[in-house]
């Protein structure tokens, strides 16, 4: 990939919202040093650089920081804009609209799977499975807007839609194999379930999204270390 100057990206390997950026970075064919973070000790440099939220990716460009992984795909977007394919559709209501959905995307779907993690009883699983369950059900109705019996939400390629659901791919995964959860069902969402596999199979996501066990390993981690009641399989 292309060098672009003194740029570095803070962030965890198992972060979606890193894998997020990294994507867009990779799309771009912007070069750049990863520098990981400890999400128990966080370095000096990541709190220098996201005073307010404390929190990773956080994309450093010329010595000044950009927070937010929405914020730096667009950032980077109309920065190397030159570079790569873009990410953002061209028409401003298609634009809108993407994001819309990717504002959507994090507002509801993190939330409920990271619940079923979190979650106490079995009970409180289930509710937020079904969260994320009726997400799901939604994004597969903005798939068909969007999409235009097109691969991926933006039509012919990857955008930024795709970007913003498929960074939390894995971890759909994670889920699964750790609370038999099944997110894709091709009854249900048949074309969210055709287009994972697509977006999966795309050369970016080979290249940069981790497997799904990594985010296992992690969130037993945390399950140890904040003594969850939660139990895997």
């Amino acid at each position: 990939m292309a060098g672009e100057g003194d740029i570095k990206l803070l962030g965890m390997v198992v972060s979606p919202f890193v894998v997020r950026v990294r994507m867009a970075l990779h799309r771009k064919g912007v070069s750049y040093e990863y520098v990981e973070q400890d999400l128990f000790n966080k370095s000096e440099l990541l709190l220098r650089s996201n005073p307010v939220n404390k929190k990773v990716p956080v994309l450093i460009h010329g010595g000044k920081p950009i927070c937010e992984s929405l914020v730096i795909v667009q950032y980077a977007d109309e920065v190397w804009s030159g570079k790569g394919a873009s990410i953002f559709p061209a028409d401003p209501h298609e634009r809108a609209v993407a994001r819309f959905w990717a504002a959507y995307v994090d507002d509801k779907l993190f939330p409920a799977y990271i619940g079923i993690m979190k979650a106490a009883t079995e009970e409180a699983r289930a509710e937020k499975a079904k969260e994320a369950l009726v997400v799901l059900a939604n994004l597969e109705e903005a798939f068909a807007q969007c999409s235009k019996g097109k691969p991926f939400f933006a039509g012919d390629s990857v955008g930024y839609l795709d970007l913003a659901v498929g960074c939390n791919l894995f971890w759909l995964e994670a889920i699964r194999k750790m609370f038999g959860v099944t997110f894709f069902d091709v009854g249900k969402t048949p074309l969210l379930a055709a287009w994972a596999e697509r977006f999966a199979g795309t050369e970016m996501a080979r290249e940069v999204v981790p497997d799904a066990d990594t985010a296992v390993v992690f969130a037993k981690k945390l399950q140890a270390r904040f003594g969850s009641n939660t139990s895997a399989k």
